[in-house]
């Protein structure tokens, strides 16, 4: 039978695009499936404040009577007036192995670009860098972080066979937190505190936090602009946000870096969820958020969650960063923690890769976004 493909439109079209992936990863051990009410969310414009300056659009793709694969296209607006782009996104593309879907799936969304006077597309991208991004083309025998993502090896081949081209990619790495890398992270940044006079803010819990959220989303802001696909946030995708993850954050692993009491830098970390979210089948209760609160206060991990650190700009020269990740290692070892994941970074960036390769560590995932243009 042909492919259908059916513009999102009403309550249960969108639980079918974000169902599709529990049943096409059902089996698979290493994909960690998100909060269905999170992605929801995240979909509909009465509930995703990004909504307010980007156009988007869903789709599924049918045959015989059943869903098999999912696209949706973002027009940034504000990106696109910031970098001076005329660009197209595609976002959650899913699909079965079967290359027609995936054609099918990406044609659709390119064309509607275009219906918008786009000059091309790229993507896998979200509506931000906060949201989902990035590919996986290396490393599917490694679990991906709560802030990473996993896909099917056939779709870097359909990609390439489609026409579509590397824009750029992310690297992942995990490392080993060695005594070496922890003495080496002390000393630095007990030098660093000194010469600059910088203090640390530590946090006990959610309330002691809750006065720096603005402080966290105006640095990063203010340390991120200059990345691809950055914009940035407004005041109620920062609400948004800190709604979302504020929930699962253990406050422990949560640190600011003040100078002449001005916010300057932070760090954000957890113990790995990427079990518990597997247990939790895309649901909060009646069970899941008790596998999560287990995992949140590092009971039965291993392993940290490295997710976002932001420096201002204008500080990056006093070392904030490195007072920042042994704050972080420090709690690492208070809750017996061995190991970080890192987050995607650019492959460009090389002062960041640097610094992990002081540890012990495997560069063993990596992520691609894809662009064609006509």
């Amino acid at each position: 039978m042909s492919i259908n493909i059916k513009e999102v439109i009403n309550k249960e079209d969108y639980k079918k695009f974000v169902n599709f992936p529990f049943v096409l990863y059902k089996n698979n051990k290493m994909w960690v499936p998100p909060i269905k009410d999170d992605e929801l969310k995240a979909l509909k414009e009465e509930t995703n404040p990004s909504f307010e300056f980007c156009d988007t659009k869903f789709w599924l793709a049918i045959k015989d009577n059943n869903v098999v694969g999912r696209i949706g296209g973002i027009i940034n607006h504000q990106y696109n007036e910031e970098r001076n782009e005329n660009m197209g996104r595609f976002t959650r593309f899913e699909c079965i192995e079967d290359i027609n879907v995936a054609e099918s799936l990406l044609k659709t969304a390119e064309n509607w670009c275009k219906e918008k006077g786009m000059s091309g597309v790229y993507g896998p991208l979200g509506f931000n860098n906060l949201d989902i991004q990035g590919m996986l083309i290396e490393g599917f025998d490694y679990l991906p972080s709560i802030a990473s993502s996993y896909h099917m090896p056939y779709y870097k081949e359909f990609m390439d066979k489609i026409g579509y081209k590397k824009e750029i990619d992310w690297v992942e790495f995990r490392l080993t937190l060695g005594e070496k890398a922890q003495n080496k992270a002390v000393r630095g940044s007990e030098l660093i505190k000194k010469r600059y006079g910088i203090k640390v803010i530590s946090f006990n819990n959610t309330d002691e936090m809750k006065p720096y959220i603005n402080s966290i989303f105006e640095i990063l802001n203010g340390s991120f602009d200059v990345l691809p696909f950055v914009s940035k946030l407004s005041e109620k995708q920062a609400k948004f946000y800190a709604d979302k993850y504020l929930q699962i954050l253990n406050p422990n692993f949560v640190k600011i870096v003040e100078m002449d009491n001005k916010p300057i830098g932070f760090i954000v970390g957890m113990p790995s969820l990427s079990r518990a979210m597997q247990k939790a089948k895309g649901n909060l209760f009646p069970l899941g958020i008790v596998h999560i609160l287990k995992a949140q206060k590092a009971n039965g991990v291993d392993t940290l969650d490295q997710m976002l650190t932001g420096v201002l700009k204008e500080y990056h020269s006093t070392g904030a960063a490195v007072i920042l990740q042994a704050e972080l290692q420090k709690e690492m070892i208070n809750h017996k923690l061995k190991y970080i994941e890192t987050t995607g970074i650019f492959e460009t960036n090389d002062r960041a890769i640097k610094n992990w390769k002081n540890y012990e560590n495997i560069q063993h995932k990596r992520k691609r976004c894809y662009r064609k243009d006509w």
